[in-house]
């Protein structure tokens, strides 16, 4: 890959003196010789001086049987840096509450990682491929919580 098409200063950025392209993707080679792509070092979360991986966060709130999809985006927070946020997509003719989603967190992920706040929405935006845009969930977070 030789930069990121019409975009040199965001080439020069992720170019080392080494010649490597740092995109930002955290992947896993496996032992078949394939890359495992996992998340985005980009969309790690600070909590408190934690890392907290949203994929994680998102893989745990895919059990509640209410929760048909969901993405989980970092909000600022004066203390703590930043604190998750859900966005959840409810299974249809599911009745859930965002109490009902944090209390089945409680006790069995760290609580550094629980959402400490859930909206629930009828669609996640997304680019044409079918990726969710965080950048679009953290500013709809702003714009809810009026940060």
């Amino acid at each position: 890959m030789q930069g990121y098409y019409g975009k040199p200063e965001e080439t020069a950025r992720a170019l080392d003196t080494d010649g490597w392209f740092h995109t930002g993707d955290m992947a896993l080679h496996r032992p078949d010789g394939y890359m495992r792509f996992v998340g985005r070092y980009k969309d790690m979360l600070k909590v408190g001086g934690e890392n907290v991986d949203p994929m994680e966060v998102e893989a745990y709130l895919l059990r509640h049987p209410a929760v048909r999809q969901v993405a989980v985006v970092g909000y600022p927070d004066a203390r703590l840096t930043e604190v998750p946020v859900a966005f959840v997509i409810r299974h249809d003719g599911v009745a859930v509450t965002a109490e009902e989603i944090l209390t089945a967190c409680r006790g069995r992920i760290a609580s550094f990682k629980i959402p400490r706040h859930v909206f629930f929405v009828e669609e996640l935006p997304t680019t044409s491929s079918g990726k969710i845009q965080k950048v679009k969930l953290r500013a709809e977070a702003l714009r809810l919580l009026g940060g």
